[in-house]
């Protein structure tokens, strides 16, 4: 595997493939050496070994000599499996010759410059047609066509040949393309921490699950267990001060527990998979909105007013001319707006009641000047300012503050803008990538520097319901995160915080001082990174679910090929910690022939919604043709599709 990149998102990449899948990888960096890249390690469980790795390789730098991985714990990666980190300033063709392009199983390219891993992409589909790649791109848009020309290359270009390589060819029977964005992929799990009552929502073969994090039962007390019991949490997750007693401990989590060990847990907070119906999102009347001015600021309150008592006084003088004179009604009314623009002849020689109307019409038209010039200023200044950043409301309260607007910031806010949560944005920088949507979107914004004094007040901190503290800079987030619970104690805050270590302390503090209020910290790398993997490998991860600083995953798989599934029982793939079955796609026939079994599986859109596991029952035998929904951790999706795990299904098969 390689991984070419240049933040902290290549380094937690490298060490998910050598830790988790025991892959051997190649890491390019611009520089092993410099300390600004990147800030954070490789995941926690591999953060002592990985960290005196790239000491000893700064050390005595044999620029491309592989360097053995240290001897694997338990549920590590094979012993075989290396890292070995080669210093290029971007992936040029020599640099990726020199890192084995030609016998590599997957690429991956995942630069903060999306041109850049265009050039790359382009060069290594040229120098190995059969090589699985794995794009990072912001673009959406892009990145689809992107994919669909890097597949047609490799297809025209692979057609009739050769595997490059026994390594290419265990890896992979295609030459596939995926894009992903980062920030896409945690996007939702960061919206999701910062609205009340709303959890991290997936959707998979037609089915919508979401993960929800329930507060401890007392004794005695019925608990709905859901869908299945995702987690335990530990004591921290939900006072600090808990004894540890519950089920999870201080130590972190238990992941994925048996109905056993679910039921025995008593006093410790879970984390519930449950379903959810979908019934559609109602399309809202917009009128101008999020196109320019809306309608109602085209004219004050007090105007408006104005504006209907003027129209009320022009009504009355024409009831009034009309029971006065005995005029028809609609001449009686045309000659009120004749006296009212002052445009008819003076009454002279007409009876009283036609002298006064007259005179009264000639006043309301006096007063009608003003309102109609004021009503003008007003409609000329609010279509100047509709293309401009909206100002917070003075009665705005329950919103979420979102600090930041880069890239992640801006995928954040278009789904909470999405799920219909009121939103203040603060921003520094007036060119920030998320400005433009902030200003379609009409999302009230700040322009300021948070670290200064006024800039949260003028966000309204203090009736905010959640505070998403998105920068790239670890200290921003958490200043800002300081004073806003310093105005308002039970602020919900989530932090992007880069360094683990860093993290752990900061969440541990501010659970320990504020023990009713919500604090989460969450790591775009952390969460992104098992994604990226887990497309290097060749199967799709349909999404991630943050537990506390742990990440479990959702992914969909085809049963045939893996030992592990095809011919078991729903029951016998269970595996506590590890991995689970949620949900079965039967929709495929009983018995396809072997040579059409990728012709017999319609597409994603034509099948049918998936059975949840409790529809089946746990003695369902999963045929070949099945495609399965599991949720597993990290390291249980890495025993399944390891190929250590293949070729010893492979070995013991031959045996029998």
């Amino acid at each position: 595997m390689v991984v070419a990149g240049d933040d902290a998102l290549a380094h937690r990449l490298a060490a998910e493939l050598r830790d988790v899948y025991g892959e051997r990888v190649t890491l390019i960096v611009p520089s092993a050496l410099d300390p600004h890249r990147p800030r954070i390690p490789p995941p926690a469980r591999a953060l002592g070994r990985a960290t005196a790795l790239l000491g000893r390789m700064s050390a005595a730098m044999a620029r491309t000599s592989p360097l053995p991985s240290e001897a694997p714990g338990d549920g590590e990666g094979p012993p075989e499996a290396t890292l070995r980190i080669l210093e290029a300033a971007q992936p040029d063709d020599a640099v990726l010759i020199e890192a084995g392009i030609a016998e590599a199983g997957a690429l991956a390219l995942v630069h903060d410059d999306d041109e850049l891993n265009i050039h790359a992409a382009l060069r290594a589909r040229r120098l190995n047609p059969r090589l699985r790649l794995v794009i990072r791109l912001y673009n959406r848009k892009l990145g689809q066509h992107l994919e669909e020309l890097l597949d047609q290359a490799a297809a025209v270009a692979g057609r009739g040949a050769e595997p490059v390589g026994e390594h290419t060819d265990a890896v992979s029977d295609d030459a596939s393309t995926t894009v992903l964005s980062d920030a896409d992929t945690v996007a939702p799990a960061l919206a999701a921490t910062a609205v009340a009552g709303t959890s991290k929502v997936i959707e998979a073969d037609g089915l919508l699950l979401r993960a929800v994090e329930r507060a401890p039962v007392p004794p005695g007390r019925p608990d709905d267990p859901g869908l299945c019991t995702l987690a335990l949490l530990s004591a921290s997750a939900n006072d600090p001060a808990e004894a540890p007693s519950s089920g999870a401990g201080d130590e972190g989590p238990v992941l994925l527990p048996d109905d056993a060990a679910a039921e025995a847990a008593i006093g410790c907070g879970t984390v519930v998979l449950e379903t959810v119906s979908y019934t559609g999102r109602t399309a809202r009347p917009r009128g101008l909105r999020g196109r320019g001015a809306p309608l109602t600021s085209l004219f004050s309150r007090r105007l408006r007013w104005s504006l209907a008592g003027v129209v009320g006084a022009v009504l009355a003088l024409a009831v009034a001319s009309w029971l006065t004179t005995g005029e028809k009604p609609l001449h009686a009314a045309y000659l009120s707006l004749l006296d009212l623009f002052a445009i008819n002849d003076p009454a002279i020689g007409a009876p009283l009641p036609r002298k006064i109307l007259q005179l009264l019409s000639g006043l309301t038209g006096l007063l009608l000047l003003p309102v109609l010039v004021a009503a003008a200023f007003e409609g000329l200044g609010t279509f100047r300012s509709a293309s401009a950043l909206r100002r917070p409301p003075r009665g705005l309260s329950g919103h979420v503050v979102l600090l930041g607007l880069g890239k992640v910031g801006t995928r954040v806010l278009a789904r909470l803008h999405e799920m219909g949560i009121p939103v203040v944005c603060i921003e520094g920088d007036p060119e920030a990538r998320g400005i433009a949507l902030a200003r379609r979107l009409r999302v009230p914004t700040v322009l300021g520097d948070v670290t200064q004094e006024g800039v949260l007040e003028a966000a309204m901190i203090e009736r905010a319901a959640a505070l998403l503290a998105l920068t790239s800079e670890d200290t921003t987030n958490l200043e800002a995160a300081l004073y806003a619970r310093s105005v308002t104690p039970r602020l919900r805050v989530t932090l992007r915080l880069f360094d683990d270590r860093f993290a752990t302390a900061v969440y541990r503090t501010l659970r320990a001082a504020h023990p009713g209020a919500l604090t989460r910290s969450r790591s775009t790398s952390f969460l992104s990174a098992p994604a990226f993997a887990g497309a290097m490998m060749g199967r799709q991860i349909l999404g991630a679910i943050p537990v506390e600083r742990r990440v479990l995953l959702v992914a969909r798989v085809e049963v045939r090929g893996h030992a592990a599934l095809e011919g078991r029982t729903v029951a016998e793939v269970l595996r506590p910690g590890r991995l689970r079955v949620l949900a079965v796609d039967t929709s495929a026939p009983d018995a396809p022939e072997p040579d059409t079994a990728d012709a017999v599986a319609p597409a994603d859109a034509e099948r049918a919604p998936a059975h949840l596991v409790h529809e089946l029952g746990d003695g369902y035998v999963l045929r070949p043709q099945d495609r399965v929904l599991l949720v597993a951790t990290r390291q249980g999706l890495g025993d399944l599709h390891s190929r250590r795990a293949r070729a010893a299904a492979g070995a013991a098969v031959r045996r029998d």
